[in-house]
């Protein structure tokens, strides 16, 4: 018993120590490139199945082996466990639950850091306000620039500040692991790094009345270029469409 006790304990101790090694050499590997908020969710999440899969294997091994250790005879043999002093009891019982409690204070700690990260937006965000409506989501870039498709530039943070005109939506981009709610009379807000040239989709996973599984747009990431090309032109129309609005007005007026 006290053979298996130690290979047990040599085996936790090697499980604990090799899995935050292991997360330690993947950020520095991934430290050449920039890490997006969602590359760094991708991570840690790979991380917490590997806890638990490994939590699983530990486990499971040793149940394995003390059930065909241990197991009776013949119908009349009596199990007797070993017999172990108050400090050996209580070194059994802590010393395992140290160590996978610490591995899940670190997961915790990591997960937190990220929270902070997604909580704290770049200096040199594009700002587009999200209205979410009954049911499709809409984009204002300002300027009479409105569009029910999210068009943003690759490499730059994108804030969006977002409100409901009606009940409550749930704001959520798959590709960049963000989802916030989005409600009537308060402002959220959510940011994203777009990194590559792409097409994705929002969606809302918030139960908003009949139509809640056709509440979703398009998001496109382009270069900046094209970004501020349309844009410019989109301004523009934006502006005609108004100048004409007004001088139909005025000539209601008028008339």
């Amino acid at each position: 018993m006290r053979l298996l006790g130690r290979r047990l304990l040599m085996l936790v101790l090697a499980v604990a120590t090799a899995v935050p090694a292991w997360a330690s050499e993947e950020a520095e590997h991934a430290a050449g490139v920039a890490l997006t908020p969602a590359k760094r969710w991708d991570i840690l999440w790979d991380h917490v199945l590997i806890d638990l899969l490994v939590i699983g294997l530990v486990f499971g091994f040793a149940a394995l082996y003390m059930l065909f250790k241990y197991k009776a005879k013949n119908p009349t043999d009596l199990g007797q466990g070993p017999k172990l002093t108050k400090g050996q009891a209580i070194a059994w019982a802590l010393i395992p639950v140290a160590i996978f409690v610490a591995d899940d204070f670190y997961l915790a700690a990591q997960g937190w850091t990220l929270w902070g990260i997604y909580r704290r937006v770049p200096e040199n965000a594009l700002e587009v306000k999200a209205i979410g409506h009954q049911w499709y989501w809409e984009f204002d870039y300002g300027n009479g620039v409105v569009t029910q498709e999210l068009k943003v530039p690759q490499g730059r943070p994108v804030v969006l500040r977002m409100h409901s005109e009606d009940v409550l939506h749930d704001f959520y981009l798959p590709k960049y692991r963000v989802k916030e709610d989005v409600m009537p009379g308060r402002i959220t807000y959510v940011w994203f790094m777009p990194d590559e040239i792409t097409e994705t989709l929002v969606t809302c996973t918030m139960y908003c009345g009949a139509a809640h599984s056709q509440m979703y747009g398009k998001v496109s990431v382009i270069t900046p270029d094209k970004f501020t090309a349309w844009l410019e032109t989109a301004t523009k129309a934006a502006e005609a469409s108004q100048n004409k609005i007004g001088a139909v007005t005025r000539d209601q007026v008028k008339g």
